[in-house]
Order: structure tokens, then sequence, then C-alpha cells
């Protein structure tokens, strides 16, 4: 997700317009936003029951905000 959020954020505006553009980004940050809140949801039940990927899931819930973040730092 990170990878695509930004790729479009910094594809020009000649390409897919800039109203295109900034809905394509909002629409990966939100879809973005919402699985890491699953995954921690999924990382904090799993350390609850002592699993070992529930370090994976946080992990990934952390990477996982950085298309919120950079879309709030770029908004």
């Amino acid at each position: 997700m990170p990878a695509i959020f930004f790729r479009v954020a910094f594809t020009p505006v000649e390409v897919l317009g800039c109203r295109n553009r900034g809905l394509l980004a909002l629409m990966i940050a939100l879809l973005s936003g919402l699985a890491a809140l699953s995954a921690a949801a999924i990382g904090m039940k799993g350390r609850l029951h002592s699993d070992r990927n529930a370090l994976w899931w946080l992990l990934s819930a952390l990477v996982l905000t950085i298309p919120v973040i950079a879309m709030i730092i770029l908004a």
C-alpha cells in the first residue's frame, strides 16, 4: 500500500489529473488505514493468546499507517 500511494502521489498531474490523483491517494490511504486497524486488532488478539506471529501483525500495522501519515502531511 505505501508503494502504491507514493506512486500515485508522485505521478505528474498531466497523467491522471489533479482531482483523480487526489481521490486515488485518498482512497488508498483510507484502505490502508482500515487494513492497519484490522492488522493491529489481530496482532493484539494474538499477543493475548501468546501467538508467535503477533509481532509481525503489529509491524505490518505500522507499515500500513505510512500512507495515512503521508496523506495528513501532504494535505
